[in-house]
């Protein structure tokens, strides 16, 4: 069975948690400790922890993710009315596949129970083994990289951190259907990766973009399946990340206000934070990106796949040789675009979709401007 890849919850930690008060997060958790179980029916939101660190050459210690779980229980619920687990850790296996193996099992099982996992990891590779999670769901797969690279290498490099990508493009079977990175810094990548980028018609914000504006983030993260977040993506001042001093990146605020629209969209199954420090300053900040996510599947709206059309108000927007079709929401006045079905043509959709988009999307659209990220979805759709 796929849980038998899981090791309990370490003793320390459940002496620690039983240490806190009754209203401390940690008594509100669920754990898989030494003589007992949770049980999985009764969940909707899992922590796994990954203690796998290969995929980064330049590491020599061990994944600790203690100083994580005593920060993240010591913090307060909010009014949520989830039941979180902590299923315990994924041993580093005699191979690195041995890992990917146990991990995809893990998330492939959860994600079939509705249950939402936090895969708590080392090295962002790690990545790559949730994505295979979805292959037997039988669905296309949108993924989100909160990083400043955008870790793709040469197509005979042994899987890392940094050309996990590559794997996750080129290999069979290919159930990507979208990238987007958040955050990425211009210098950290050649122009060889920004050109494939474009080229696949994938979508990317740099760091400044995302920082002077941050809402421009949160329909990617509505279309989103699964969320890695690479913590050398938040610069040292604010993370505490040592291994490298990193000047500029996300600040503390920014880095939680993205895990929140991670968490309160309705599509998103899955989160990853990788690459941390092993250290107890920036666990406290990882503690904090969780408790966001956490807040932010609370207040999920339940809009996606789209429900009842009286719940929207439809705009079409007329250009000379075509039309875009816009929906409102009356719930949360959030956008959508409507991305069409061509039936003369190979479509990786099978029927008309809505594609999350802003309310500057559609004011650009009256000033007859074709959204960039609708042109770019329609183009994925029929290559």
């Amino acid at each position: 069975m796929e849980f038998d890849f899981l090791e309990p919850v370490s003793q320390e930690i459940i002496d620690f948690v039983d240490q806190l008060s009754t209203q401390h997060l940690g008594s509100k958790v669920v754990f898989h400790t030494q003589a007992d179980f949770p049980d999985i029916n009764q969940v909707r939101i899992g922590i796994v922890g990954v203690l796998e660190n290969r995929g980064d050459s330049t590491s020599y210690s061990d994944t600790d993710l203690n100083y994580i779980r005593k920060e993240f229980y010591s913090l307060f619920p909010g009014n949520w009315e989830i039941t979180i687990a902590d299923l315990g850790d994924v041993l580093s296996g005699n191979s690195l596949d041995d890992t990917y193996f146990a991990v995809q099992s893990i998330v492939s099982s959860l994600i079939k129970k509705k249950i939402i996992p936090i895969i708590i990891g080392g090295t962002q590779d790690l990545t790559y083994a949730v994505y295979r999670a979805y292959d037997k769901l039988e669905q296309m797969v949108n993924l989100v990289s909160i990083d400043s690279k955008f870790d793709i290498g040469k197509q005979e490099e042994v899987i890392t951190k940094d050309s996990y990508l590559s794997k996750i493009i080129i290999e069979e079977p290919n159930n990507l259907f979208n990238y987007s990175n958040i955050g990425y810094q211009t210098y950290f990548n050649s122009q060889e990766e920004i050109d494939l980028i474009e080229k696949l018609y994938f979508d990317a914000y740099r760091l400044g973009e995302v920082c002077n504006n941050i809402t421009v983030a949160e329909p990617v993260f509505r279309d989103a399946d699964i969320v890695s977040i690479d913590m050398t993506s938040v610069k040292s001042s604010d993370s505490g990340y040592s291994k490298k001093f990193i000047p500029n990146g996300f600040n503390g605020k920014e880095i939680c206000s993205l895990s929140r629209y991670a968490g309160i969209s309705d599509k998103v199954s899955c989160l990853g934070v990788f690459n941390h420090n092993d250290t107890e300053g920036e666990s406290v900040l990882i503690s904090q990106i969780l408790w966001y996510f956490i807040e932010g599947v609370h207040f999920r709206s339940n809009e996606y796949p789209f429900g009842s059309k009286k719940d929207y108000i439809k705009y079409i927007v007329t250009f000379e040789d075509d039309e875009i079709v816009f929906y409102k929401s009356n719930k949360t006045e959030r956008w959508w675009i409507e991305i069409p079905f061509f039936t003369n043509v190979n479509n990786k959709l099978k029927k008309n979709t809505l594609l999350p988009c802003t309310h500057e999307d559609y004011l650009a659209a009256c000033n007859h401007e074709f959204p960039e990220r609708w042109w770019k979805a329609q183009r994925k759709n029929i290559l």
